[in-house]
């Protein structure tokens, strides 16, 4: 029996005359714990959503816990699927008790209503909560709880029905420091649990990585620049190339940072030539700025890519 929980092959999905993904390969097995990274409108979110069959591909070919989507009725996949998202908070009923909303993912519904549930389904909504830092929460409503106490208790909910498949969109977004640093030493408790499920968790920052997981993609534009074991996609060459911006990248004490490098060229930014900062020295009027010797101001009208602009850095 194969050990794959996720199979892509050259997804893409259009929406009008926007390409969300692209081209998109994608496997992953069930002794894995993947990130999703990348910046605003990477695709994301449009991944995961595709993941939870929750979104069907324009192209390509998506299996999901060994069942292909199109072959198979996804109401009897989605209850093998565990998923947070914000998306899914904002339709939490007003007057959801934390108790009810966890237990309702048992039937995947949100909001309780005359459904009957037995004392080992109560039993284990306590524990998952109680797990998650959360049980002093129980009778409380949900729309009363603060960002990290949702996201906690969006995390008990997900894990209720004991899915094969745990989807997390952003669940650090949003937390203060220590909110933060306490879910993710609860979500690196989790990975590491052989008996949890496989992990998908989408950020925006390496520092929002737990500490377990083991493999990464990053994504631009909806193409997958990277993917792989985490050491090898977390260079400061990828990162630098999917944020667009020159970073370096430190890992320390089993968690990772990233920050801009001090004086760095952006990716793409042509280097001057001599002869064209000659041209430049003739003092015409300067609207930008590129790399090159400082304090020259003038029209590049020999460089690479032709540019009026005022040098500001030395090589």
């Amino acid at each position: 029996m194969s050990d794959e929980v996720l199979r892509l092959r050259g997804v893409a999905v259009r929406r009008e005359t926007s390409m969300l993904l692209r081209s998109i390969d994608w496997t992953a097995h069930e002794d894995e714990r993947w990130i999703v990274i990348g910046p605003n409108g990477a695709g994301k979110t449009t991944l995961l959503q595709v993941a939870a069959t929750l979104l069907f591909p324009t192209e390509g070919t998506v299996e999901v816990l060994g069942q292909r989507l199109g072959e198979v009725d996804v109401f009897d996949l989605r209850p093998r699927i565990g998923l947070t998202s914000a998306a899914l908070a904002e339709r939490v009923p007003a007057g959801e008790k934390v108790i009810d909303l966890v237990l309702t993912a048992s039937y995947a519904i949100l909001g309780r209503w005359k459904e009957e549930y037995e004392s080992a389904d109560v039993t284990r909504a306590v524990e998952l909560l109680d797990a998650l830092g959360c049980a002093h929460l129980i009778r409380r409503r949900f729309a009363t709880l603060s960002e990290g106490e949702r996201k906690r208790v969006q995390i008990a909910r997900a894990l209720m029905p004991d899915p094969e498949l745990l989807l997390l969109d952003e669940p650090a977004a949003g937390l203060d420091l220590g909110g933060r640093e306490d879910l993710l030493q609860r979500l690196s408790q989790l990975a590491r649990n052989p008996k949890a499920p496989m992990m998908v968790l989408v950020t925006h920052h390496v520092e929002e990585v737990p500490d377990g997981f083991t493999h990464a993609m990053l994504l631009r534009r909806g193409s997958v620049l990277a993917a792989g074991p985490v050491a090898d996609v977390f260079t400061a060459r990828n990162l630098s190339k999917c944020f667009g911006i020159p970073l370096e990248i430190e890992y320390r004490r089993s968690r990772w940072s990233a920050f801009a490098s001090p004086g760095g060229r952006p990716p793409g930014t042509p280097r001057l030539p001599a002869a064209v900062l000659a041209v430049a020295s003739r003092g015409r009027r300067a609207v930008g700025e590129i790399p090159g010797r400082e304090g020259v101001a003038g029209t590049l009208r020999r460089a690479p890519v032709p540019c009026t602009c005022r040098v500001v850095r030395a090589e």
